[in-house]
């Protein structure tokens, strides 16, 4: 015991006091934030450009009433030359491009016959913004064809804004979803991530040390199977560590987030249903407000807990399948032969997450991929958001570790013999050659 503490100890401090370790740490959430700020910078830069786009109308349906400007386009009326001129006037110009709204019989002919010239592909949300504008006239002029009275057919419509809350009375929104979704994805994705990024870890430690011919002289000391599973629990730890650093910090930008919004986070506001509801009506108009007050009103803390649950477990069952791997190797180019079995777990457990938790977080494919051990650390986290019973974490969480047990019984077979062998191609035969010894 005292010789796998001292491995355990060794692979840790080897981690975290590494450099680009100690950087990522600190840097990643400000990388992350930074990157979230540059996509909502370069989005609202994009939305706020403003394009000229011309127009040439001969069905004589449409008035510049009709295409006035607005945010984001702006409308220049090109119906008096006719359409070859106006396609020479707008090429050697800076336009968007060139709408063109030919004289037809019907309203559906000249529908299906409207066109677009442009020098280069335009913005979708330009064209979504004019297939608005011409489909709403050309309804109106077709409803007024088939005597339709549009004053009465508006004055008809009935918006249905549905109030959300669970049977106990607390109320809820429409955008809690969202950001269940968004919490629940993130998180699966991290998992999978993480558990990639430290069991590779893992495996190059193992590579490093047998083609230095070191694992030799440690292994003189402490057995194979001490020796991977320090490997194993010191990066592990080392893992921890940065989540738990990346934790506080996410909890010290969230907290200063809230005092700079004004939100309030104490346990009255946090818990009385009809303040709650009184604080999301009074910053209605502010969405930033309203999304940061909705992630407060989520369990964040049994999520963290779960996430780190899910994270040791899914990493200490894959760390095993990577570190038998390193000892099955010599070199880094011969472990893709072998990553596919290991890889393909995750992939469907992401696919299965993203495919179905988002449309039915508790239907039956959900549900058992979130028990299955090695898909669960991806999809449960995935599932936990919206709500899941304490018997399925249970569950879950009890198949994944003896799961892990078993996998180490097995991983630890392939690297008491892979470890010690040097200069041999190795295939899946001569692996279970190895588990039988």
């Amino acid at each position: 015991m005292n010789k796998l503490k001292l491995i355990i100890k060794r692979e840790y401090l080897a981690k975290v006091r590494n450099k680009t370790f100690i950087v990522m740490t600190f840097l990643s959430p400000i990388l992350m934030i930074g990157m979230i700020a540059l996509v909502a910078f370069l989005t609202k830069s994009s939305m706020d450009k403003k394009t000229t786009v011309a127009y040439v109308d001969l069905s004589g349906i449409f008035s510049e009433l009709d295409f006035k400007d607005n945010k984001s386009i702006h409308f220049e009326n090109l119906t008096e030359a006719d359409i070859e001129k106006a396609k020479i006037i707008v090429n050697a110009s800076t336009h968007e491009g060139l709408l063109f709204i030919p004289k037809r019989d019907s309203i559906n002919e000249i529908a299906s016959n409207i066109q677009f010239f442009s020098k280069e592909s335009p913005s979708m949300i330009t064209i979504s913004s004019l297939e608005s504008i011409l489909e709403k006239k050309l309804q109106n002029e077709k409803m007024l064809q088939l005597n339709i009275d549009i004053k009465k057919l508006d004055k008809s419509k009935v918006h249905v804004d549905i109030k959300m809350s669970n049977f106990s009375g607390k109320k809820s929104s429409k955008l809690i979803n969202g950001v269940k979704i968004v919490l629940g994805m993130g998180a699966g994705y991290l998992i999978m991530m993480f558990i990639i990024v430290y069991g590779a870890m893992v495996m190059r430690s193992v590579i490093e040390e047998k083609t230095s011919r070191i694992i030799e002289v440690i292994i003189s000391s402490v057995k194979p199977f001490q020796l991977m599973l320090g490997k194993i629990f010191g990066t592990a730890a080392a893992g921890l560590t940065q989540f738990l650093i990346w934790g506080l910090l996410m909890l010290i930008l969230l907290v200063g987030s809230s005092y700079f919004f004004g939100i309030e986070l104490s346990s009255n506001a946090m818990h009385n249903p009809q303040m709650g509801a009184e604080q999301i009506e009074l910053i209605t108009n502010n969405e930033t407000q309203l999304i940061v007050a909705e992630i407060l009103s989520l369990p964040l803390f049994s999520m963290f807990i779960y996430f780190i649950l899910y994270f040791l477990l899914g990493y200490l069952l894959y760390s095993s399948l990577y570190a038998s791997i390193g000892a099955a190797v010599d070199n880094e180019t011969d472990t893709q032969q072998f990553m596919l079995p290991v890889m393909l777990p995750l992939m469907i457990g992401v696919y299965v997450g993203f495919a179905t938790v988002i449309n039915d977080p508790h239907g039956t494919v959900a549900t058992v991929f979130s028990l299955i051990p090695f898909t669960s650390p991806i999809v449960m986290l995935m599932r936990i958001p919206f709500g899941v019973p304490w018997w399925q974490i249970s569950i879950s969480l009890i198949l994944l570790l003896l799961t892990f047990l078993g996998t180490v019984w097995v991983a630890s077979k392939i690297y008491r013999v892979g470890i010690l062998m040097y200069g041999k191609k190795i295939n899946y035969k001569e692996i279970y050659k190895w588990l039988k010894y």
